[in-house]
């Protein structure tokens, strides 16, 4: 049957050895190009069978690399926009809505998701924060349109009340 894939029993053959769907002979580092979900279901299977010497070892090191960094690149995204929504409930009380409580609670439970499937991320959160701040300070600015110098410089939360479900910032009178 044409573009059916064939059970990964049926891709490596009954000795063990690679086969691909599309060429039998296809190396692990040639299915890379080819068939990315292949190549990642492969190289498991391969893994699992302690077939080292036929693993694309120079992809595969690349991927898993690849894959801390997105991690991290995600991590980032998230806590800016946390920080974002949370300086503008703190600074527009006025234009509080159900919308921001909801973005709040949703990039919170992102960010405890990640530290929760990754702890060692804990001490990157940590890290970046105030990075981080800096750039929802610009966003917060750009998208409230109040002056940059409404915010502080440095970021007014802990990174525990970040996170913090019952935390909810207030302006300082």
């Amino acid at each position: 049957m044409a573009g059916t894939q064939l059970p990964r029993s049926q891709q490596l053959g009954k000795s063990g050895s690679l086969k691909s769907v599309k060429d039998p002979h296809a190396s692990h580092q040639q299915m890379y190009e080819v068939d990315f979900i292949q190549w990642i279901e492969t190289a498991a299977e391969l893994l699992k069978r302690g077939k080292f010497g036929e693993l694309d070892i120079h992809n595969l090191v690349e991927e898993l690399e690849s894959l801390g960094r997105s991690e991290k690149n995600a991590l980032k995204s998230n806590l800016s926009v946390l920080l974002a929504h949370l300086l503008k409930w703190q600074y527009q009380p006025e234009k509080q809505t159900l919308s921001w409580i909801s973005t709040i609670d949703e990039y919170r439970d992102r960010i405890q998701v990640s530290l929760e499937a990754s702890p060692s991320l804990r001490n990157y959160y940590t890290d970046v924060l105030e990075q981080r701040y800096s750039v929802a300070r610009k966003q917060a600015a750009h998208q409230t349109s109040l002056e940059i110098s409404t915010f502080p410089e440095t970021c007014p939360f802990t990174p525990e009340e970040v996170l913090d479900s019952d935390f909810w910032p207030i302006v300082d009178q």
